[in-house]
């Protein structure tokens, strides 16, 4: 696989472990369904990143950090269409979470299974 085609897999799964996060800032719960999607999403992550021959990364923190940046949005509207039965759309539903706390969480959850 490219490094190219790992930076697709890591911004696709990046956009579902966002999605999850906002749904349960949001809504200030959690479900079991949510908490292993954001396992498996973090889980999965850091193993497409990990560069086994060179022990390293294909991607720095600060790189994973862009990626989640740019996943946030789409995730925020796939959001929007779960979360609360859909009530609220992607600028009502931002409101209700802090955008840098999600993506600061999602962060720690692919940095916490890369080392582990």
């Amino acid at each position: 696989m490219s490094r190219g085609d790992k930076v697709h897999k890591i911004y696709s799964v990046a956009e579902m472990l966002l999605l999850h996060l906002i749904k349960q800032r949001a809504e200030q719960r959690t479900t079991r369904s949510w908490d292993l999607s954001i396992r498996y999403a973090a889980r999965h992550i850091a193993h497409v990143n990990k560069r086994y021959k060179s022990r390293g990364t294909y991607l720095s923190e600060f790189e994973v950090c862009g990626v989640l940046t740019e996943a946030y949005q789409p995730a925020l509207e796939r959001a929007a269409l779960e979360a609360f039965e859909g009530r609220y759309d992607d600028v009502e539903l931002g409101q209700k979470v802090d955008r840098a706390t999600i993506e600061q969480q999602a962060l720690e959850l692919i940095i916490g299974h890369q080392e582990g």
